[in-house]
C-alpha cells in the first residue's frame, strides 16, 4: 500500500525536525537507513529523558519499519511519544514524516519505530524512574 500525498503532519510539536544533506545519501541521493535510524533515536530519547527526569540509554529497538525512501532535502519531522513506563524504562514510539517539495508539495510518513530506553544514574547503571508527578514542566 502507497502513501497518498494527501497526508498531514499530526497535530503538535515535533520531537526533532531536520534536513538530510548530500553526506547522508548514497550516490543515487536516497538517504542511508543508518542515518535516518540514528535520527530516529535522537527524537525518542527527548521524550524518554524528559520522562525519567535524566539521563537514559537505548536498550531494544523493538521494531523499526522504513516506509517511504528519504531523500536529500526532504524536511523530516520526528514526532516521539511515551506509550509506556516500567519500573526503570521507558518505551517510545516514533513517526517519521517526510515534506517534500519535488514537482508539487507533499507529506509523507516515512518511518515508523518503538524503542526502549532505559533510566541511568551516574554511574550508568539502572535506576527508578521518579513517579509521574515529578515530570519535566512541559508534561512531555
Amino acid at each position: 500500500m502507497t502513501e497518498s500525498n494527501q497526508t498531514r503532519l499530526p497535530p503538535g510539536m515535533p520531537a526533532l525536525r531536520v534536513m538530510p544533506m548530500p553526506a547522508d545519501s548514497n550516490a543515487h541521493g536516497d538517504v542511508f537507513g543508518g542515518w535516518i535510524m540514528a535520527q530516529v533515536d535522537i527524537a525518542g530519547a527527548l521524550p524518554a529523558a524528559r520522562r525519567a527526569n535524566g539521563r537514559v540509554a537505548t536498550i531494544a529497538v523493538n521494531s523499526f519499519v522504513f516506509k517511504q525512501p528519504v531523500f536529500v532535502g526532504d524536511l523530516l519531522s520526528f514526532y516521539a511519544t511515551v506509550v509506556k513506563s516500567g519500573k526503570t524504562s521507558v518505551t517510545v514510539n516514533v513517526e517519521v514524516y517526510a515534506e517534500r517539495n519535488r514537482l508539487q508539495w507533499e507529506v509523507v510518513k516515512v518511518t515508523e519505530a518503538t524503542l526502549t530506553y532505559v533510566a541511568t544514574g551516574e554511574d550508568r547503571k539502572p535506576r527508578l524512574l521518579p513517579p509521574e508527578s515529578d515530570q519535566h514542566p512541559d508534561g512531555a
